[in-house]
């Protein structure tokens, strides 16, 4: 069986699996509905559709996009036709980045039986991969929440820690220093957090550097594989692309911060600006 991630030719050989489930999570910051058409425009035989604002998500929480009860999606998945038994493929239109949130949702319900496609779809179509408009329909299963096994924190637990624990923050770094923020109330990040922009988990080619790369990075980034680390993003969502790379180079299993700047910003705490991390607060 494969490991966090799944290469497209691995996938190829076994796309017609009875115990494989493919999904596509395709989606588009600001373009509501996008990665659905893009889906409904020619996806991986077989993939299920799951979008990032529908099925991802709470109705209301902490944030933009708060995480759905544990019970509810697993019910959820059962419905699309996933089962504890199914080894899940996810992809999204390549840097998986939306991919690595249910891969991260996948895990904290217990499911060890899940990849992120290399590559996504993009790389899948690069190397010949066959596409369908067809949607096949699965049949429904049950799929039983386990033991959680990834760990999260909430905005007054991480402000108590500031300082003790390093955050790494997943935002293009324009958005990190405040230079700009499309979307959030404040502009900055979380005191002491550092800038680890997802792009640069990844090479050349769209795919996911080797183990070793991925940890020379993180330690270049002055991040110890010792110290707790905590995840952080925009709304909790690309903070997992990071967990996943984190994975990858053999660190200790780093804890999400849901809520990320979404939330943090629209609490009144401490924002810095720059492109240092800053003190933590007093």
């Amino acid at each position: 069986m494969t490991g966090p991630l799944a290469s497209c030719s691995w996938l190829a050989e076994r796309l017609d699996g009875p115990d494989i489930r493919v999904v596509d999570t395709r989606w588009y910051l600001g373009e509501p509905g996008k990665g659905r058409t893009h889906y409904e425009q020619g996806h991986i035989p077989g993939a299920l559709f799951m979008d990032l604002d529908e099925d991802l998500v709470a109705p209301a929480g902490p944030g933009r996009h708060p995480l759905p009860d544990r019970d509810r999606f697993a019910e959820l998945l059962g419905q699309r036709g996933i089962g504890n038994d199914h080894h899940v493929v996810v992809y999204d239109q390549g840097p998986g980045s939306i991919a690595a949130r249910l891969w991260w949702m996948l895990r904290d319900l217990g499911h060890a039986g899940v990849s992120v496609l290399d590559g996504g779809y993009s790389g899948w179509t690069a190397e010949g991969g066959p596409t369908t408009v067809t949607v096949r329909g699965m049949a429904p299963t049950t799929f039983d929440a386990g033991e959680g096994r990834t760990p999260t924190i909430d905005r007054h637990a991480l402000l108590s820690r500031l300082g003790n624990i390093q955050v790494v923050d997943a935002r293009p770094p324009e958005r990190y220093r405040g230079d700009v923020e499309p979307i959030d109330p404040v502009a900055g990040h979380i005191p002491t957090s550092i800038s680890v922009p997802t792009d640069g988990n990844l090479g050349p080619d769209g795919r996911f550097k080797s183990p070793e790369g991925l940890a020379d990075r993180f330690k270049e980034l002055g991040i110890d594989p010792v110290e707790p680390i905590v995840s952080s993003c925009g709304s909790g969502v690309t903070a997992c692309h990071n967990i996943l790379a984190l994975h990858l180079a053999g660190f200790p299993e780093p804890t999400l911060y849901p809520g990320s700047w979404s939330d943090w910003s629209s609490s009144g705490f401490p924002a810095a600006t720059g492109p240092e991390p800053g003190p933590a607060p007093s």
